[in-house]
């Protein structure tokens, strides 16, 4: 029987620049291209998070793909989520995140489905991410995954949706044009 290849962060970083792909325990998924609609989603959050951060002075910092999150020491994971919001600028380096993020949201497209309902979940909670938002526009559906308080709420595409990790911030979706 043929063994498994095992890659490293060296793979990912030698593929070409054409190729978007993350690695997951040593090996490498490749992802399409995002959708129009994915990337107006995506864009809509990243400006509300960041337009957020920016009036009230703080310190956290919202990145979009493709941006690196490094969750272990090892080299064998790299993930790089829709949207990241990292409070601690100690995680902060030149290839990205080093550790969990605060905050991760994920726009899920077909070919994602799975890796983001089930595979990312199951890295991200153990890592020490505090709040993980699946905004899915096939369903009309956000979850939101609360870490830290150890919850799981739904909300759809016309529903204000509260920020755990913000006391004072949530998201009306109602508002959102995609």
């Amino acid at each position: 029987m043929p063994k498994e290849q095992i890659y490293t962060i060296d793979d990912i970083y030698d593929l070409p620049d054409t190729l978007r792909a993350e690695l997951i325990d040593g090996q490498i998924y490749y992802m399409a291209p995002p959708t129009r609609k994915h990337q107006r989603i995506t864009g809509a959050l990243y400006r509300k998070i960041a337009d957020y951060i920016d009036a009230k002075g703080g310190s956290c910092e919202v990145n979009f793909a493709p941006f690196g999150v490094f969750l272990n020491e090892d080299d064998s994971t790299y993930l790089e989520p829709d949207i990241s919001v990292v409070c601690d600028p100690d995680k902060l380096s030149d290839r990205g995140c080093e550790g969990a993020p605060d905050w991760i949201i994920e726009v899920v497209s077909p070919g994602s489905r799975q890796h983001d309902y089930l595979t990312k979940l199951f890295l991200y909670r153990p890592a020490g991410v505090h709040e993980y938002w699946l905004v899915d526009p096939d369903k009309n559906r956000i979850t939101v995954y609360d870490f830290a308080n150890n919850e799981q709420n739904e909300y759809s595409f016309t529903d204000v949706v509260p920020v755990g990790i913000y006391s004072d911030f949530s998201i009306d979706f109602s508002q959102i044009r995609f």
